[in-house]
């Protein structure tokens, strides 16, 4: 609920969301429930964004019934379900359900994305794999709704269709449950007949499979003018400041292009705000070719310029006085300390922290195991977690006996 809130405040028009069965996701923490979805779908209609149910793994035999009793539930709270597996579709079409093509089927030609029109679907979301060129095609040709990717993770395969992490851990990627061996570090060992010892060769951590996060802000234009009706940023498993960071850069970005204010300075400055939060090295996916330079990178680690340390929990907010009261657990926090604030109601609330107060007392800095104020314009709730942010040189407080 807490990613939901900061995608809304962020200026999202729609949001995805699974319920913890038979999506992409399915290991996703932060999937949603039966229980939950009526309060996420009163947010968002609240707010005018539409709701989108991911329905989106291949089914096998046996599973087509729950996958209705999903759908019979969740049709009153959503506007779409997104789809990959042709079961699902006749069961849309028989519950009169709108649904979108999920990038699952692989839709990369007009020819196709006609078909699926036919079979009733209002949108497609069009295979990573396709060109600018490629997309801009097939959105003038097909009178269909074309969502495509621009930011977030790449798989290395056909998403979904690598059987990489079944074979090492027997997890399914078409069940929602990839644990990504291809990011991982490998041992080559050459195997020879005779004496001596077999050569090793450990490769350097994720230089062999892994892929660079997409991030389109560069040429946002370029893909408003190819005709795009959505742009879906990869989200669900991320933590709510990457999704704040992210979905507010590609807001401003649509917008600069829609009054046309966007330049290269202002997404040269989004770029580097989405770079604060947890991300590879970004890359341009296959929009400018096939294979393309540079699609595969020397790393796979995290290249945020931020990371958040948690401090404690919110214990009350004043809202005539504008004033947040936390307990700190952990760390410490200090008069200009940059803190985040997240609670599922809240979404994601950043602010610098500009004077600290126990009652009459004024502080400088205040230690684990206490309480202590400060000013907070936007409102929060109680049991808000707070975290400081720093830059990621800044020592993590890490130690050592050694």
């Amino acid at each position: 609920m807490t990613c939901l809130q900061a995608a809304l405040d962020a200026g999202a028009d729609a949001v995805y969301l699974g319920l913890g069965e038979l999506n992409m996701r399915q290991m996703a923490t932060r999937n949603f429930s039966r229980e939950t979805l009526p309060e996420a779908s009163a947010r968002c209609r609240a707010r005018g964004v539409r709701l989108y149910l991911t329905l989106n793994s291949l089914l096998y035999e046996g599973e087509v019934p729950q996958a209705e009793a999903i759908l019979r539930f969740a049709k009153p709270y959503v506007d779409a379900v997104i789809v990959a597996d042709w079961a699902v579709v006749a069961l849309c079409k028989r519950l009169a359900i709108p649904f979108h093509i999920s990038t699952q089927l692989s839709c990369a030609n007009a020819e196709a994305a006609r078909f699926l029109k036919e079979q009733g679907a209002v949108r497609v979301v069009l295979a990573r794999e396709c060109t600018l060129e490629e997309v801009a095609s097939i959105a003038r040709t097909v009178d269909i709704e074309v969502e495509a990717f621009v930011h977030g993770a790449v798989c290395v395969a056909v998403s979904g269709r690598c059987l990489l992490s079944h074979e090492a851990y027997g997890c399914s990627s078409n069940r929602g449950e990839c644990h990504q061996p291809c990011r991982r570090e490998f041992l080559i060992r050459e195997v020879r007949e005779g004496a001596g010892a077999d050569a090793e060769f450990r490769v350097t951590p994720h230089t062999v499979l892994s892929a660079r996060d997409l991030c389109s802000l560069p040429f946002v234009d370029r893909l408003m003018a190819a005709g795009i009706a959505s742009f879906k940023i990869e989200g669900r498993a991320r933590n709510p400041e990457y999704v704040k960071a992210v979905v507010s850069a590609y807001r401003e970005a649509v917008d600069a292009v829609t009054v046309g204010t966007f330049t290269p300075m202002l997404a040269d400055a989004l770029v580097a705000r989405c770079a604060r939060v947890y991300h590879r090295e970004f890359g341009c996916g296959l929009y400018y070719g096939r294979p393309g330079v540079g699609q595969f990178t020397d790393t796979d680690e995290n290249q945020a310029t931020e990371k958040k340390l948690y401090v404690g929990v919110v214990l009350n907010y004043y809202p005539q006085a504008k004033v947040v009261q936390v307990l700190i657990h952990d760390r410490p926090l200090a008069v200009g300390d940059a803190v985040s604030i997240h609670g599922p109601t809240s979404g994601v609330v950043d602010l610098r922290v500009t004077a600290l107060r126990q009652d009459d007392r004024v502080l400088e800095r205040a230690e684990r195991g206490e309480w202590v104020t400060f000013p907070c314009a936007e409102r929060v709730r109680v049991n808000d977690k707070v975290y400081r942010r720093v830059l990621s040189v800044e020592e993590m407080g890490v130690t050592s006996d050694g």
